[in-house]
């Protein structure tokens, strides 16, 4: 289970309910050291002083408000504190919306609200309120010395808590050039074309299933990290790949409905494909088990046989962020 990060409550008019706040997301991105290639010691961030040039150590660092220049007040978490002691514990609900009318581009990072003691009463009723009126609650909560723009969700028997941006912090979408829908112009969307479309959109529609995406970019690159393990090219760059230039071509008209047509065509052959060669297996299990021996045979043999350099990328054997040397302060990648 996630940590706690925040412990409050829940306001809106009198109503007071104790909750507790988890990250409902975490980074899998994967995580590098920086090193120096000649002679592989890592190197480590340093604070620099700006006007001596040298590192400072962390005990001597403050947070300063320049409010003229070169003039500062000094600010502690203390100051931060007791700037509005209610606003950092409290979820204090301003209003109620529609859920489905907030755009998507204001949410910001998600995190679960559990009931605190002596708040499930309290948390079951906001619940199934929200639940059966379809709203969301649009709260302000100071998280991490910021206050927070944030939209209450109900999800399954949860309610979600979600950052959001201010207005001022979402760009303007009236500089963008933008296709009129269903216009009939070249830039537009034709009434064939949409239908074909459509067509594709039903086709490709399934039950929403997060799990089955994986980040194949970071799959990949672990396994070219774990490649170079099994290799034995730990301390090797990878020379930088001579890209051709791209031959340059003339515009093309492209025959949107045709692609459209094509697309559907090959759902459709992809799909006859898995059906026929699950039929096949259903039909010859002794071959499969007969294959399967002899696959195992080949990687009993391959086990007691000398190591030697691979050409495939092997599977990553630890999650990101792990490694067997140890860890200095780490960039993300």
């Amino acid at each position: 289970m996630s940590r706690i990060i925040w412990k409050g409550a829940i306001t809106f008019g009198l109503v007071n309910i104790p909750v507790v706040l988890r990250p409902a997301s975490r980074s899998q991105t994967i995580d590098l050291d920086l090193l120096d290639v000649r002679d592989m010691a890592p190197i480590g961030y340093q604070r620099i002083n700006k006007s001596t040039g040298k590192p400072v150590d962390k005990e001597h660092i403050v947070k300063g408000y320049q409010y003229e220049k070169n003039e500062y007040v000094l600010l502690n978490e203390e100051d931060f504190r007791q700037a509005n002691v209610e606003a950092t514990q409290t979820v204090d609900i301003v209003s109620f919306v529609e859920a489905e009318k907030i755009p998507p581009y204001y949410f910001d990072t998600p995190y679960y609200l559990e009931p605190d003691k002596r708040g499930e009463r309290g948390y079951a009723l906001l619940h199934e309120t929200m639940r059966r009126t379809g709203r969301a609650a649009l709260a302000l909560v100071v998280l991490r010395n910021r206050q927070h723009l944030a939209a209450m969700l109900v999800h399954d028997n949860a309610l979600v808590l979600n950052t959001m941006r201010f207005a001022d912090e979402v760009l303007s979408m009236s500089e963008l050039h933008l296709p009129k829908p269903a216009s009939g112009k070249p830039t537009g969307a034709h009434a064939r074309e949409v239908e074909m479309a459509t067509k594709l959109v039903e086709d490709m529609s399934e039950d929403w299933a997060p799990e089955q995406y994986r980040d194949t970019y970071r799959d990949d690159l672990m396994a070219r990290i774990e490649e170079k393990i099994e290799s034995g090219k730990t301390h090797q760059l990878t020379p930088a790949a001579e890209e051709p230039e791209a031959p340059r071509q003339g515009a093309k008209v492209i025959d949107m409905v045709a692609l459209l047509k094509q697309s559907l065509n090959r759902r459709g052959k992809d799909e006859a494909g898995s059906d026929n060669e699950g039929r096949a297996r259903r039909k010859a299990p002794a071959r499969h088990a007969a294959a399967k021996k002899q696959t195992a045979a080949k990687r009993a043999t391959a086990k007691h046989a000398p190591a030697r350099r691979t050409t495939h990328a092997a599977p990553a054997r630890k999650a990101a962020g792990s490694t067997s040397r140890p860890a200095a302060k780490r960039k993300h990648a």
